[in-house]
């Protein structure tokens, strides 16, 4: 079995006490099946700190892009463009809107022009976007229709929407990716839309080292949770895990144009 993690931040995971190394933690992660992962940035200054970090682990590819909380952090659009033109980078992001700590128009204005630039970007190198968003739905929405996202493609990471949301995405082109909080008790509104998402578009991941799935809820998230993730959602699906992997593994390498000899590393 061949399970992706399509979204962590393997440069946040605790490397002083859950593990020695990047190279530990994908040993834990291929013993339960997860033999890829995708590395997204969330800054441009930390950047090159997570290409070096996975520079020698071919079973990890790179997004790079600015968090709507991280635009403090030295934003430059033309710095975004080199840092994303890398060839092991396959996406943009994550980026989108996020109204839950920003509460002034003002910063969901720079928000907004920071998507649009990624959303360009993307569409310029022809790379997808992974987006965040949180108490932003209809500008998420309204923007990813004005940035031609089914031009470059894009995945919904981390979904906590609903149902009527995850239709509004589908119809944009996007693709929708499921986290350890399907497996929340309070999280049945998640779960029906997982139920009515068709499975040519899901995709699984941890969003290590936030939000670790049950039975790990309040630990640290890894890679290896992926597994827990994929066997919650295979039952909401009325599926096998196998069926799953397979598709969700299908779904990543068709969205972020991975060549199918690095899906067959072990």
């Amino acid at each position: 079995m061949f399970l992706v993690d399509s979204h962590c931040h393997v440069d946040g995971l605790d490397y002083e006490k859950e593990h020695q190394s990047l190279a530990e933690v994908i040993d834990k992660a291929q013993a339960r099946d997860v033999r890829f992962m995708l590395a997204v940035s969330t800054t441009l200054s930390a950047f090159p700190a997570l290409q070096q970090l996975t520079a020698n682990h071919p079973q990890i590819a790179l997004s790079c892009g600015v968090h709507p909380l991280n635009l403090d952090d030295d934003w430059d659009i033309e710095r975004l463009h080199t840092c994303a033109s890398d060839p092991n980078v396959v996406a943009l992001g994550e980026t989108g809107l996020d109204y839950f700590y920003h509460k002034t128009p003002e910063l969901w204005a720079i928000q907004q022009q920071a998507f649009r630039d990624h959303l360009q970007i993307a569409c310029q190198l022809n790379k997808p976007v992974i987006v965040h968003t949180r108490d932003a739905r209809e500008d998420t929405i309204s923007l990813l229709a004005e940035g031609h996202v089914d031009r470059c493609g894009g995945v919904l990471h981390c979904f906590t929407e609903d149902r009527d949301t995850a239709k509004r995405l589908l119809d944009l082109g996007m693709h929708i990716s499921f986290s350890g909080i399907l497996t929340f008790k309070n999280a049945e509104q998640i779960r029906e839309a997982a139920r009515y998402v068709p499975m040519d578009r899901i995709l699984v991941e941890t969003d290590s080292p936030y939000l670790a799935p049950v039975p790990y809820r309040g630990k640290a998230n890894q890679p290896a949770y992926t597994r827990d993730v994929a066997e919650y959602l295979a039952v909401v699906k009325g599926l096998t895990v196998e069926q799953v992997a397979e598709q969700t593994t299908e779904n990543f390498a068709k969205l972020f144009t991975i060549a199918p000899e690095r899906l067959t590393l072990s």
